[in-house]
């Protein structure tokens, strides 16, 4: 893992890049299996099932099975390919950005037609 990165220290985001692409190849394929409603059959089935087809990590598994989308996104996963995972069951892509940040989906949907968060600037790192 490249750790020099400019944006590797935005707080609270993982920046999609070449390095989480290839990280999440295999999780954001399944993901795009999703499409095609004999798959999402088969996962509502038995997700434990569907999920052993995919050459995933066993962390990005258990992502998925919790319905962790921040952890998927860690592991290499795309929030635009992840919709695939909220739409199967159900859920709009405003429940899935309010429970990643922790809140209740009407208090993100306010906080967002208000402009969203405020902007905190971090204090400057000794030394630079």
């Amino acid at each position: 893992m490249i750790s020099n990165k400019p944006y590797s220290d935005i707080p609270g985001t993982t920046v999609f890049d070449a390095e989480q692409s290839r990280k999440g190849y295999h999780l954001n394929m399944f993901c795009m299996s999703l499409m095609k409603a004999p798959n999402r059959e088969r996962f509502k089935a038995d997700e434990r099932a569907y999920l052993n087809e995919w050459p995933m990590t066993e962390d990005q598994k258990q992502a998925v099975l919790a319905r962790d989308f921040n952890r998927m996104i860690s592991l290499g996963g795309n929030i635009y390919f992840l919709a695939k995972i909220f739409a199967t069951d159900g859920k709009s892509f405003q429940y899935a950005a309010a429970l990643m940040t922790g809140m209740a989906q009407e208090d993100y949907a306010k906080m967002m037609l208000e402009g969203g968060r405020a902007y905190v600037p971090s204090k400057p790192k000794e030394g630079v």
